[in-house]
Formats: structure tokens, C-alpha cells, sequence
């Protein structure tokens, strides 16, 4: 770890007492050690196929396929890799024969750019290769369907994979036999492969930047069929069941002028046809506006309902419209959110998870319900203080992950209304499950009145006067929650806060605007982000909450985060070093002025300036308080340049910097090791500004 500052420096006294103190307070707290924290499996990738399930585990860096099947669901891993080498496995499916497992090894598809490009964060001299891999499902050895490839889809004959390479489609046979075959050409980059349902077409976007098109192949044809070309961008297309029809979203033109965000619409085309119709339109209010999230929720399900979701009414909610247009039917009413949609096999049911329940605190959780696609009779199917998420329809029950305040994610059953575990086995006896806190709803208020949920770790022990730290989560679209999250990232930020408030820290983890699961206004709040970072507010309200909570030292306030939560943290200690006193600023965006304007927009110099004010980098002035630099430089979602920019401004200024950079690895701490070395540097840094 690298040092900085031009007018302070660590006298060796201060660090042998922070050794000395760290020694205390493991005594006082507790032996388990930070790896123990960070020892639980994480589950990922569930998918279900009648009454086969399949999941991957990430174990401390060895990620693998497991599999398990009706009557009893015992787990099985079907793949070998046993190393902690960065790989990570992904695009999981089960072949409709059940026969098959298919899945992706090797990228970073969490990145915004470069997702399908290898990663080495090993530095190995041989780079890994982004592979599409199947395997038996009763086992036996992985066979390489693609040596580069990814996005593969199944045939519904089983009999087949289509995958994309170098932005070319490519289709092989899923037992391996035989050569993969280029499909056909195009102009644009391919997405959204779908089969149809007799296995002889694939409906697909063809994204071309200002605008994209739905194109239709069939095998064994040398032409594509475009569906109702225009000067939009066409996505995220669907087949009726009959295969004789596709319906699909369709926004404007993308050519960096101004149009409403509710200048979306769900058309219908059938393909003997030559053009298409609007089904359905969104209103013509801010509520209604587009984002990715709803379109890949679009499905066109049985009795010809086209089922989609929508802000409209001001929350996340599924809609159902008859496939020939009408009046669209709220099928999910209440405030609450909906999230991880799936139809069911006969296509008359949706499944999906939601922050809404008859447990106090619910809208703080995920719980799974089920509705019908053509009349608004929504079930929740699980309750309780844990989270229920990622669900999965199976031929006679339903599966999903289920974690609680003390236990990390596992996949799961629904059985007479109970939630019954599958790998409990798998959570290893070192992770300290008897020393998990359980997190405390709390709410605040922040400047403006708006209304802020946390979740508050303490431990209860160790004094009236402890150091405190403020946990900013990044998305930002994301809600922490008051159980074990489920996603990688987050899982892993959950468990080391049940760390620090085990060392004796307060811990709040601080749901601010942007994040979801609290409607549109607070989902979709103005002037925020680079148009004026009015979340930063709510951060601020957290650190003063801490401030003025009884048992808690205000001059020993810490911020840590990453992302976004790291852009977050260094804004708090551009703004407001007189609050927090040290934070660990963990990949970063620390600019946000575009790096080109558009410049016939009139608007352009104002843009920049409220983009400016919006940026830490504006606030390096007013900066007095330490920072801990985290970034690894194959970051493909946030530019290693931010935290190269950010450091050079703070050494001119005089602030006291520590870096830590992690050579070839990504946003997502692709090796287990370098999650460990990033949370030990954390931990150290505050233990050392907080509690010396």
C-alpha cells in the first residue's frame, strides 16, 4: 500500500498503538477473523427446468456448476475447477430435455464495456480465454462448445446452442459434435437471441448506435427478415407462442437531441406481415420514462397477454395489455416494488420477487410472489424477517435464494409453505454465524424532509464513545437490506460490515436516493447525479444522524464505499471533511463532466458547470479528512483515470492519501484474494484513523 501526503506523516508510535488496540479490541470482541467473515458461498446464475435446478457457487474464488433434482434436491458440483483463479461462470441454463447444462467461463460480464473480453487477474503470462461450455447433467467431463464466446442460447430441441463471437453469430452442436458454423452476417451488434418455439427461427436486435432493427432468421435460409424497420431504436423482441408473430419495444432515434422519456411503446408484428402495430403507449408523464430494467421484463404469455412493467403509476409494477391493444391491467397494486420477473411453463403465471410483506420492515426485504397474467390475484408465497430473491418456477413447487440476517444466500425450496435449504451443507464452520449482528431498520430524515432508510450494525458492546462508519452502496439503482444480500458485490459489503461492528464500530448502511425499492421520486430524484448530486444530501443526513445518536464519538465518523458508493465518499470528504474524519474511496467516479458535449445543444457550458459542482474533483479545496484510494486498472466500469486524476489533485492540495492499486483485476474483485487484501486495507485504514 502506497503513502501520500505533503504535510502529515504516521509517527511509528501511532502505528504500534494501532497494533497494540486492534490486539484489544479482537480480544474483547471476539477471535473470528476477517477471512472467517468472508468464508461463506455465494450462489448465483439459479435456473430451473421442470425438476432439475442448477446454480453456480462461488466458494472463496473456486466458482462451479451445481445441479439438483426432485425428489430430494441433494446438491452435486458437475464442474472441476478447483482454484481460485478469476474466472467467473455465468448465462447458466438447462437444456427444455433437461439433458444439458450450458454456461459461459471466463469475462466480466458485470462491466459496462469490454463485458466478453477476457480477464487475468492473476497476471498469468497466458491469458484466459471467454469460453461457452455444456455439460451433462447426470455428469461427466465439460465439453467446449466456442474457444471464444458468449451469450449462448439453447434450442428448444436441446439440440442446439447459438452464441455470439467478435459481434458474429455462430450456432454448434450442444453435445460438442462436430464444427461450430457462422449463422449470418450483419451491420450491427447482435442482441437479444431468442429461439422461436419450433427451433427453426431466431429473433434477435440488431443495434446499429443511432438506431437498431428486429431481425429474423431462419436456419437453413440465406436472407434476414427485418420487422418493421424505422428511424427508432427497436429491442428486446418476443415470440408468441403460436412462433408467428413478435412483440417488441420500440424508443426514438438516437441522434443526441431531446425527446421525452416516455416516448416508448410495445408493438406487435406478425411476420406474414409488412409492418407493425402500437399495442400499447406509455403516458405522457415523467413517471412513465424508459429504462433498460423494464424492457427486459417484456413477455408475451398465454391468453394472449403481452405482460410488461412500468413506473407509471410511480412504482415498479407488472402490467398486462391484450396482444391486439386495450386498456393496459395493474396486475401488482401497492407500494412496493417487482423485480426478477419469470412466466411459468404454460405461460399463465408470472413469479417474481418484491419489498412488500406482513413483517415490519418489508419494504427493507424481498419476498416471493406470484400473480396471474390476466387478472390481478398477486400471492406472496414467503414471509419473515429473511430476504427471498432470484425465483424460479419448477414443475411442482417453486425455487429460490433465501438468506437471513446471520446466514448468507443458499438456494431454496417452497415445500407446504416452509422454505427448506438446498447446500446448507456448503456453509463452512468457520464463518461465525453466532457473532452476526442483526441489522436495525432505522429512518431519517435528510435536509430536504425526504425520508431515508438504513440498516444499523452494533454490536452493543465496547463502550460510549465508539468510532462510527457510514456504508454508501453503489449502483446506484440498488437497496441494501436487512438480511444477507444476495448478489456478489453486495454480499460481500454485508458481511464485512458485520465485521467492523464486531471490531466495534457503529455501522449504517444508508439507502439513498437514486437506489430503488422506495417509487419513482425517490427512485428517479431531480437534479441528481452530474445535474447536481442532490443524493449527496441523504450521505450527509447519515453522517449527522451518528453524530447525535447517544454511545457514539462525532469526531470519529468514517464514510466508506464503492462505485458509486465511492464517488458518494469522496464527495462526503470533499464536502464535508469537518464531519467525516477519514474514508476509503473504493473505485471511484470522481469527475462527471462528459468528457465530449454534444455542441449544438444550447445548454452545453451550463451542463459543464452543474456537472463540475457535481464532481469531488470540484471540492479538493475544502478537503482536509485521509482517504484510502482502492482501484484495480482493468476496471471496466469505472476508468482507472478517475482515481489517477482524484490522487494528483489531492497530493497538490496537501491531503493525506494511502492507494492501494490491484494490478489486471476488474470492478468486480474477480480473484477471492484480492477481495481479501482490499477489506483487510480497509479495515486497517479505519482501525488506524479512527481508533488511534
Amino acid at each position: 500500500m502506497n503513502h501520500h501526503s505533503s504535510n502529515r506523516r504516521l509517527k511509528l508510535s501511532q502505528l504500534f498503538f494501532g497494533v497494540f488496540l486492534f490486539l484489544g479490541m479482537a480480544c474483547l470482541f471476539g477471535q473470528a477473523g476477517l477471512e472467517s467473515f468472508l468464508s461463506y458461498p455465494e450462489p448465483a446464475n439459479l435456473t430451473g427446468n421442470k425438476d432439475k435446478l442448477a446454480w453456480t457457487f462461488n466458494e472463496e474464488g473456486k466458482r462451479n456448476v451445481y445441479v439438483a433434482e426432485a425428489p430430494d434436491f441433494k446438491p452435486r458440483r458437475l464442474t472441476p475447477y478447483l482454484e481460485d483463479d478469476g474466472q467467473e461462470i455465468t448465462q447458466l441454463s438447462i437444456s427444455k430435455d433437461g439433458k444439458w447444462v450450458v454456461y459461459v467461463r471466463g469475462g466480466d460480464h458485470g462491466g459496462n464495456w469490454s463485458a466478453s473480453q477476457p480477464v487475468n487477474p492473476g497476471s498469468e503470462v497466458e491469458e484466459a480465454r471467454v469460453q461457452v461450455w455444456s455439460v451433462p447433467f447426470t455428469g461427466g467431463e465439460p465439453v467446449l462448445l466456442a474457444a471464444r464466446g458468449s451469450y449462448p442460447v439453447v434450442s428448444p430441441n436441446s439440440d442446439k446452442v447459438v452464441f455470439i463471437k467478435s459481434d458474429e453469430r455462430w450456432i454448434v452442436n450442444i453435445d460438442g459434435s462436430g464444427k461450430a458454423e457462422k449463422l449470418f452476417a450483419d451491420n450491427g451488434n447482435v442482441r437479444h437471441l431468442e429461439w422461436s418455439p419450433d427451433g427453426r427461427k431466431i429473433v434477435f436486435t440488431s443495434h446499429r448506435e443511432s438506431h437498431s432493427f428486429i431481425g429474423v432468421y431462419e436456419l437453413g435460409k440465406q436472407s434476414l427478415q427485418w420487422i418493421s424497420p424505422g428511424f427508432s431504436q427497436d429491442m428486446y423482441p418476443r415470440w408468441s407462442p403460436d412462433g408467428n408473430s413478435v412483440v417488441f419495444i420500440r424508443r426514438p432515434g438516437n441522434v443526441k437531441l431531446k425527446y421525452s422519456s416516455w416516448d416508448w411503446e410495445i408493438r406487435v408484428a406478425n411476420l406474414s406481415g409488412s409492418g407493425s402495430k402500437v399495442i400499447w403507449k406509455a403516458p405522457k408523464n415523467r413517471k412513465a420514462g424508459f429504462v433498460s430494467s423494464l424492457g427486459r421484463s417484456l413477455q408475451w404469455a398465454a391468453n394472449d397477454r403481452i405482460v410488461f412493467r412500468s413506473y407509471h403509476d410511480g412504482w415498479q409494477h407488472l402490467y398486462a395489455v391484450p396482444s391486439n391493444g386495450g386498456k393496459e391491467l395493474l396486475l401488482t397494486p401497492g407500494d412496493f416494488m417487482v423485480e426478477e420477473i419469470s412466466l411459468n411453463e404454460k405461460g399463465d403465471q408470472l413469479i417474481f420477487s418484491a419489498n412488500t410483506g406482513k413483517t415490519a420492515g418489508d419494504i427493507d426485504r424481498r419476498h416471493i410472489g406470484v400473480v396471474s397474467v390476466d387478472k390481478p390475484d398477486m400471492e406472496l408465497l414467503t414471509q419473515g424477517d429473511g430476504a427471498e430473491t432470484s425465483p424460479v418456477f419448477l414443475e411442482n413447487t417453486v425455487a429460490f435464494l433465501s438468506s437471513t440476517p446471520g446466514r448468507p444466500a443458499l438456494p431454496a425450496l417452497l415445500k407446504d409453505n416452509d422454505i427448506v435449504l438446498i447446500g446448507a451443507e456448503y456453509i463452512p464452520d468457520n464463518l461465525p454465524r453466532d457473532m452476526m449482528v442483526t441489522p436495525e431498520q432505522v429512518i431519517f430524515a435528510s435536509k430536504d424532509g425526504t425520508k431515508i432508510h438504513g440498516q444499523l450494525f452494533d454490536n452493543k458492546k465496547g463502550g460510549n464513545k465508539k468510532p462510527a462508519i457510514v456504508f454508501v452502496h453503489g449502483g446506484p439503482n440498488r437497496q441494501m437490506m436487512l438480511a444477507w444480500d444476495h448478489r456478489g458485490y453486495y454480499a460481500h459489503t454485508y458481511a464485512l460490515n458485520q465485521y467492523l461492528a464486531n471490531q466495534g464500530y457503529v455501522v449504517l448502511s444508508v439507502n439513498y436516493r437514486l437506489g430503488i425499492g422506495y417509487g419513482y421520486d425517490f427512485d428517479r430524484p431531480r437534479k441528481a447525479g452530474s445535474y447536481g448530486a442532490s443524493e449527496y444530501q441523504d450521505i450527509q443526513a447519515a453522517g449527522e444522524w451518528l453524530a447525535k445518536r447517544k454511545g457514539i464519538d462525532p469526531k470519529r465518523i468514517g464514510v466508506y464505499g464503492g462505485s458509486y458508493g465511492g464517488y458518494l465518499t469522496a464527495l462526503a470528504l470533499g464536502k464535508n471533511s469537518d464531519l467525516f474524519a477519514a474514508g476509503v474511496d473504493i473505485h471511484g467516479v470522481h469527475n462527471r463532466v462528459p468528457k465530449s458535449v454534444y455542441k449544438t445543444t444550447p445548454d452545453t457550458d451550463l451542463t459543464d458547470r452543474v456537472s463540475w459542482k457535481s464532481s469531488p474533483v470540484a471540492h479538493v479545496k475544502t478537503w482536509t479528512s485521509p482517504v484510502l484510494l482502492i482501484h484495480a486498472d482493468d476496471d471496466r466500469n469505472v476508468g482507472f483515470g478517475h482515481s489517477i486524476d482524484l490522487a494528483q489533485r489531492l497530493e497538490k492540495k496537501g491531503v493525506y492519501f494511502e492507494s492501494l492499486v490491484i494490478p489486471d483485476d476488474t470492478h468486480h474483485w474477480m480473484l477471492h484474494e484480492n477481495l481479501l487484501k482490499i477489506s483487510k486495507a480497509t479495515v486497517d485504514f479505519f482501525d488506524r484513523q479512527l481508533k488511534k
